[in-house]
């Protein structure tokens, strides 16, 4: 008689506190994974760009060279550049290992609200409150963007970028996607000012949240809505959400101090984890494990599943 498998674990959700970090930079605007998930980065009210290995809560480098606050930052895919934007209108890249500045691009019109690389670091987007995402080419020395993309009719909140689509939310509550491959553009709207947009892992589906205190999960060809997601609160400030590093749970941050995890099948809430008093600004989303990073005033906390064991810091 054959033994039945053994039924596969169900996800597990971060919601042990490892580490609080105290990033010394003011407050913290957002915090962001590398993209193998090793090391974050925190852009910082004063100013500043920090590079951390946050499991062993390290300072690794700190970036400086914009005159306002760091509003977001991203690493590229050989960990070897960083691109931040911020309230001096600039977009920066950055050398890792020496810490300088390699280009500055100038041109927006007002605050650059977030800032990604192409999947080859080749380009770097920004979008900006001016209503404007700009590209600009890491490898050129030409001050202009490449490429300007102006459909939006209010600041853009949120880009993310894929092999071959640019995603963006805008306060104008329309979610845009530019198919760079066909060269369309489909736009979807959702009712209320977008705060953050993302791809799902499996690039199927974009989730957007709003100042409604609502997320939308959207079918990303056709539009349809597949579901929403409520409980939290977002009515003021631009939040962040994503989905879980297997595309199980949707994950958003609140004005009430907590971070939410829904079913994304469900929809049901799954857990409201209590970070602090204040507003949750910030999270970042471990690419592979069950890992979150938040960012509430000026620290950081690194998240864990409850099964986690630490690695002691002797090795």
């Amino acid at each position: 008689m054959a033994f039945p498998e053994p039924k596969p674990r169900g996800p597990e959700l971060p919601q042990k506190r490892l580490k609080t970090l105290d990033c010394g930079q003011g407050a913290v605007r957002a915090v962001r994974f590398n993209v193998d998930g090793n090391y974050c980065l925190t852009c910082g009210s004063d100013k500043t760009l920090k590079l951390w290995n946050p499991l062993r809560g390290t300072l690794l480098r700190t970036y400086s060279g914009h005159g306002y606050e760091v509003l977001d930052a991203a690493s590229s895919f050989d960990n070897s550049s960083l691109c931040s934007g911020g309230g001096d209108k600039a977009v920066v890249l950055w050398d890792v290992a020496s810490g300088q500045v390699v280009r500055k691009f100038r041109g927006h019109a007002g605050k650059v609200n977030t800032v990604q690389f192409n999947e080859e670091a080749t380009v770097i987007l920004s979008g900006s409150i001016d209503s404007s995402i700009r590209c600009w080419d890491c490898r050129s020395r030409r001050p202009e963007p490449v490429q300007k993309l102006d459909d939006a009719k209010d600041g853009v909140s949120s880009v993310k970028v894929s092999d071959h689509e640019v995603l963006a939310g805008s306060v104008d509550s329309r979610v845009r996607r530019y198919d760079l491959r066909m060269g369309q553009l489909f736009s979807d709207y959702v009712g209320s000012p977008i705060t953050c947009t993302c791809f799902s892992r499996d690039g199927q589906c974009t989730l957007v949240s709003s100042l409604d205190s609502t997320l939308r999960l959207l079918d990303k060809d056709t539009g349809e809505l597949l579901g929403e997601y409520t409980g939290h609160k977002n009515q003021k400030y631009k939040l962040d959400c994503c989905l879980s590093e297997r595309d199980t749970h949707v994950v958003s941050c609140s004005e009430d101090g907590k971070v939410f995890f829904w079913d994304l099948v469900e929809g049901v809430l799954a857990l409201a984890l209590p970070v602090g008093p204040g507003v949750v600004q910030s999270l970042a989303y471990h690419p592979t494990e069950p890992c979150l990073l938040t960012a509430m005033g000026g620290s950081i906390q690194c998240w864990r599943e409850e099964a986690y064991k630490a690695e002691s810091d002797t090795d």
